[in-house]
């Protein structure tokens, strides 16, 4: 069930919290849902371990969020982001102020970095053993952990607004319980599809 009215707050490092009362209407809960999905699905809210992945996924899942909010925000229209008085959030409001303000930033600052060591990689090097040997990769993957730690914050609002169970503390305690429950580390083979 979506609340009917809530204290928003979420914290961007370096420029302060952003947040107010909201009071969503059922357009601004569809729209919630919609974002939350992308969030709680894409590498945005999970941890980035240093020998998991890559910071170019990290970059480019971060780079996809703008056009999933643009295209959520065309597709509702202004009744997700209606006038309010000083004090009021919506939807609208939240999902730009994040991108604009925490998301842009590391992207703007981190992709052209990112590129040009790219750019030098010498043959015979994989792209992941190249940027493992960045003597900035640390720092930009703090900043994306730091990055994380808004949208996740993000997402718990967004889940919160549209009535959804924590989807992601629900699959990091499923993850958890996992080995216990099967007797072993290894997750279980794949299963093709049903054809019965």
């Amino acid at each position: 069930m979506r609340p009917k009215r809530l204290n928003v707050k979420i914290t961007i490092p370096f420029l302060g919290e952003i947040g107010g009362e909201w009071e969503p209407d059922d357009a601004e809960q569809k729209a919630a849902w919609e974002l939350y999905v992308e969030l709680v699905t894409r590498i945005s809210v999970a941890p980035l371990r240093e020998d998991e992945g890559s910071a170019r996924e990290g970059l480019a899942s971060m780079y996809v969020l703008f056009a999933t909010v643009r295209d959520i925000l065309k597709r509702y229209g202004p009744d997700v982001a209606p006038p309010g008085a000083r004090n009021e959030v919506s939807f609208g409001t939240l999902a730009v102020t994040v991108l604009n303000r925490a998301v842009r930033p590391v992207l703007s600052k981190w992709h052209p970095r990112l590129m040009a060591w790219e750019s030098s990689a010498p043959a015979g090097r994989s792209a992941v053993e190249h940027e493992s040997a960045w003597d900035e990769i640390g720092t930009l993957r703090a900043d994306l952990d730091s990055l994380r730690l808004v949208l996740l914050e993000l997402a718990q609002v967004l889940g919160n607004v549209a009535g959804a169970a924590d989807l992601i503390a629900t699959s990091e305690g499923v993850l958890a319980q996992a080995p216990q429950a099967s007797g072993s580390s290894r997750p279980p083979a794949p299963r093709g599809p049903d054809v019965s």
